[in-house]
């Protein structure tokens, strides 16, 4: 693993932004955290990176205890805040070879990857104008590209895609995948379930400050779907059959559907032929049979409590296409 944080907490003038939160982070995945605003997200990146100091607990690089001495490690991490932290008055060009400089590339090499990340971010054509005449989505790839100049080992990224068109989201969810595909670890915060969905190998659930759930998006799911769910795609008239299924399976439930079908429910999981038997019985042809899981969305309100259309109210969006 490249990141362990151990029981973290940070504390505001008696008021607790972080509390006792622990997770580790594996080379080569994306790791992501899931909540609405407020939840501490924010704030725990700030304590990894050495932007805010830990009120208690532990965190290592590498194997290394890092959580006094932050600059010690901040030259293996790429940030890329919320917010833009690039130069409003320097062109892209610039705003990345002076980047490259704070991290101590030297001039000759940061110079040739200012100009290959403009190039594979498709900014080439705005790479002379200044920083203020970029879009909002341009100023994003910038500010990502500045994040990795110096080809971190870890690259943190806090909301990548808020308050940015769907294009550019699009672009920006791309180059997060590729990126990660060439090596690097990623850490990034969301309040988009989609997002995480799309892009995270594992997932932390935070509400006020703690996590209160952690696992692959599969897990994630198994773990709340505490019924086995089946869904059969039938041809005919199967209005008639709820009383005869029920007769036949008592122990099972049965949910009539208006898109030509029925569902199948069991504390238990099981097997489906005596079910496409008893519809051949019937004279109902089975066109298909189909396990229906949770979506993460359904796993997130069930675990948290917090409605969807709640989190992006208070980031004033919709959920990127």
């Amino acid at each position: 693993m490249i990141i362990e944080a151990e029981n973290l907490k940070k504390n505001y003038n008696g008021f607790t932004a972080v509390d006792g939160v622990s997770f580790h982070i594996n080379r080569g995945e994306i790791f992501g955290f899931l909540g609405p605003n407020g939840a501490g997200k924010t704030t725990t990146i700030n304590m990894l990176t050495g932007l805010a100091r830990i009120t208690a607990g532990r965190v290592r690089l590498l194997g290394e205890d890092y959580t006094f001495n932050p600059k010690n490690a901040q030259g293996m991490m790429g940030i890329v805040p919320d917010e833009s932290n690039l130069w409003e008055e320097l062109s892209g060009y610039e705003n990345l070879c002076f980047c490259g400089a704070l991290y101590g590339v030297e001039k000759g090499m940061r110079e040739e990857r200012a100009s290959r990340l403009l190039k594979d971010f498709a900014l080439e054509e705005a790479a002379h104008k200044p920083f203020k005449a970029y879009s909002k989505g341009m100023k994003r790839k910038l500010t990502i590209a500045a994040g990795i100049i110096h080809r971190p080992e870890i690259l943190f990224l806090d909301e990548p895609t808020t308050g940015i068109d769907v294009p550019s989201a699009r672009q920006i969810r791309s180059l997060i995948l590729e990126l990660n595909r060439l090596g690097t670890t990623i850490f990034l915060t969301t309040h988009y379930i989609e997002e995480a969905e799309r892009l995270c190998e594992r997932l932390a659930f935070i509400v006020q400050g703690k996590i209160v759930r952690e696992g692959t998006v599969e897990e994630l799911m198994r773990e709340a779907q505490r019924e086995t769910i089946v869904h059969f795609t039938l041809g005919g008239d199967f209005s008639h059959i709820e009383q005869d299924f029920k007769a036949r399976f008592p122990e099972y439930g049965i949910i009539m559907s208006e898109e030509a079908g029925i569902s199948i429910r069991s504390e238990f999981s099981f097997t489906l032929l005596p079910f496409m038997h008893f519809f051949e019985e019937k004279g109902l042809p089975v066109y298909e049979a189909k396990i229906i899981r949770p979506s993460l969305e359904e796993v997130f309100v069930k675990v948290t409590g917090i409605e969807l259309q709640k989190m992006q109210n208070q980031k004033g969006e919709g959920v990127p296409a």
